[in-house]
């Protein structure tokens, strides 16, 4: 089963995929999110997501600078200020 990620700015929808698994630069610390993950919401500090589109895959990394996250049965939701590069 896949995890459905989204990325968003205020300025647009940056990603919208089914991946594996994401790491997310947590306010508390790192935390990563698979298919089924209980549903919660957490700060972003500035940092990577790690984006793995495939189990055993080599990661992406996107910097993103503050927000949040949400996870729901919907999958994750990332709400960052900002996307570098």
């Amino acid at each position: 089963m896949a995890l459905h990620f989204e990325l968003v700015t205020p300025a647009k929808l940056v990603r919208s995929e089914e991946v594996h698994m994401v790491v997310v630069p947590g306010g508390e610390g790192d935390f990563g999110v698979l298919q089924g993950h209980a549903p919660v919401m957490s700060t972003i500090r500035d940092g990577a997501l790690m984006v793995y589109k495939t189990e055993g895959a080599v990661p992406e990394e996107i910097q993103v600078r503050g927000g949040f996250a949400e996870v729901s049965d919907k999958g994750l939701t990332v709400l960052a200020e900002s996307v570098i590069g």
